[in-house]
């Protein structure tokens, strides 16, 4: 058999599932009370689900097979297993096209396997063609379009169209790996879709071990039966662990952990937060906007030396800093263009001229910015500007970083502290506001509460939607019930 391509097995996602995997998952599938008469494999690569399969399912009338590589099949058929099994039938297709209202059906049945793990800005990196056609399939709109928010995973797009097809008949089982991040847009989208699910869990692989990738992978499985929606999850860390935490719903977002999110739910803020957590400067020119102190020079990220007015220069500390610690002094300091967003730029003419004039030396850089947010918008525009920028007192955590270390920000230099748009921060006119308000936020109770809303498996787990749920204003939080629930109420099966 010939081997796909460096270049098709990025562009198909390709991470065969080894043998080993397979059958595991087949046998948890058998444990969970899985006994499908139709499996129906979309993507069978070269097999292996098929060939687990047939060793745990034997009451199956069924086994269907789709796979777009040639090579794949011919290795699958030639497979003793597979070739010697009657009920088995692999078609050469795509499943973006595959017509899956065409398969013969009776009783229950399973889809089985692994997507590929490639989301479609990565299609569009290497020129790939392997996506569905392109549209705004969730429905984003405004910047959430333009941005990160638009982008998705091709596996998702697949997971959904196997849900809406298995969602015309009365029993049936999904058994997916995906990544995990993954298996919580979907249960976002039957939720948001109104989708009957009537069990929904997820339970770990070491992606690393099995793929040989550095992401937070699982066996996602949902039985679908009835009219039952159930819009919860159950998360085990492994095929072998009894042990589960439950992500579900509550005020309409997804939460981590909803046993801590109930015992502290009185510290959700159920309103518009009077104070609101921002992020900090976006301006995507690092080289020309970012400087650094060098003796007593100024000087950009192209090695040049700088001479500007101080009234657009200010200290600046990056989402590093922040993480660890590094927050009393600094040597680094960012030009800021404007104190509100959409202001007139020119101004800058009459009121510091060498800034200017840098700015115009440096256009081809700030004009080719490539991000659509610049469009129509004043020249040398930056984002992440207003009046809260400017705030001599400021608390700040840094988005990127897997841990919940808040730090309380002091004026240097006699400026007020700026940041770059992987920190989030509040601002305030006073130290002893701001200190009042960094005791309540580093509270335990709080730490927690913040703890039961993020998914620390995501890029950025640390988000100003997250950070902005917690009341901040303690005469505002309604009195504490004397009666703290253990838990959350669990169903009973969907039998």
């Amino acid at each position: 058999m010939s081997v796909i391509n460096n270049k098709l097995k990025v562009e198909y996602g390709d991470f065969q599932t080894p043998i080993e995997l397979a059958k595991r998952i087949c046998q948890k599938l058998s444990s969970l009370g899985v006994n499908p008469d139709l499996i129906v494999e979309p993507t069978c690569g070269v097999g292996n689900f098929i060939v687990a399969s047939i060793k745990q399912f034997n009451l199956a009338a069924n086994i269907v097979g789709i796979e777009i590589n040639p090579d794949y099949i011919k290795a699958a058929k030639n497979s003793p297993i597979i070739k010697h099994d009657e009920r088995v039938i692999i078609h050469h297709g795509d499943l973006l096209n595959f017509p899956l209202s065409n398969l013969e059906q009776s009783g229950e049945i399973l889809v089985i396997g692994n997507f590929p793990w490639i989301t479609n800005s990565q299609q569009g990196l290497i020129s790939g063609k392997n996506l569905p056609q392109k549209s705004n399939f969730l429905g984003y709109k405004g910047l959430d379009a333009l941005t990160g928010k638009s982008n998705f995973d091709l596996s998702e797009w697949m997971l959904i169209q196997i849900i809406e097809w298995l969602q015309n008949y009365e029993h049936s089982y999904l058994g997916m790996v995906c990544k995990t991040s993954v298996a919580r847009k979907i249960l976002h989208y039957l939720r948001d879709r109104q989708k009957n699910v009537c069990q929904f869990s997820t339970y770990g692989i070491d992606a690393k071990k099995y793929f040989k990738a550095a992401v937070e992978s699982c066996l996602l499985f949902c039985e679908f039966r009835g009219k039952f929606k159930r819009y919860f999850c159950d998360v085990f860390p492994s095929m072998e662990s009894a042990d589960f935490q439950r992500i579900g719903f509550s005020h309409n977002r997804l939460i981590a952990d909803m046993v801590t999110f109930q015992k502290l739910s009185f510290l959700y803020s159920e309103t518009q937060p009077l104070i609101k957590w921002r992020s900090g400067i976006k301006h995507d020119c690092a080289k020309i906007m970012e400087l650094r102190q060098v003796n007593d020079d100024l000087v950009n990220g192209l090695g040049e030396k700088v001479n500007l007015e101080d009234d657009y220069i200010f200290p600046l500390l990056k989402g590093s800093d922040i993480a660890n610690g590094k927050i009393s002094q600094t040597d680094k300091y960012v030009l800021v263009t404007q104190k509100s967003l959409g202001e007139d730029t020119t101004l800058i003419q009459n009121h510091a001229p060498q800034t200017w004039n840098y700015l115009e030396q440096n256009a081809a850089n700030l004009d080719g910015r490539q991000s659509k947010i610049y469009q129509n918008h004043p020249r040398f525009s930056i984002f992440g500007v207003g009046d809260y920028t400017f705030k001599p007192w400021k608390i700040a955590i840094c988005g990127l970083y897997k841990k919940l270390e808040f730090r309380l920000i002091s004026p240097l230099k006699g400026k007020p502290v700026l940041f770059d748009d992987t920190v989030y921060f509040l601002g305030f006119d006073t130290e002893p506001e701001a200190i009042a308000i960094f005791e309540i936020i580093t509270s335990a109770e709080a730490i927690a509460f913040y703890n039961s809303l993020i998914f620390w498996d995501e890029k950025r787990p640390i988000k100003t939607s997250i950070l902005n749920c917690l009341n901040l204003h303690p005469r505002l939080i309604p009195p504490r019930n004397p009666v703290v629930s253990n838990g959350v109420s669990f169903p009973p099966p969907c039998r």
